[in-house]
């Protein structure tokens, strides 16, 4: 497992953490309390992953453009 806490990695750091852990619990040859507390813990990755495409897409949506398509700025991002 990753020595980051969940709280502090950035999308591809749980992403990567999530494949690997699917890819463990699909090869079926876990111990059914690590396979437990495997799930567990790509809950919580899958909740980060969430969170951090939910913010990625706040912001997109926060970029202004001109007439020509051009970026002008951003416009304040409600409830963050």
């Amino acid at each position: 497992m990753n020595d980051i806490p969940i709280s502090e990695m950035n999308f591809e750091q749980a992403m990567n953490e999530l494949e690997r852990i699917v890819t463990q619990l699909e090869r079926g040859d876990v111990p059914l309390e690590d396979s437990i507390a495997l799930y567990e813990r790509g809950a919580e990755l899958k909740k980060r992953c969430e969170a951090k495409l939910k913010e990625a897409e706040q912001k997109v949506a926060a970029i202004t453009l001109d007439e020509e398509g051009s970026v002008t700025g951003t416009k304040p991002l409600e409830g963050l």
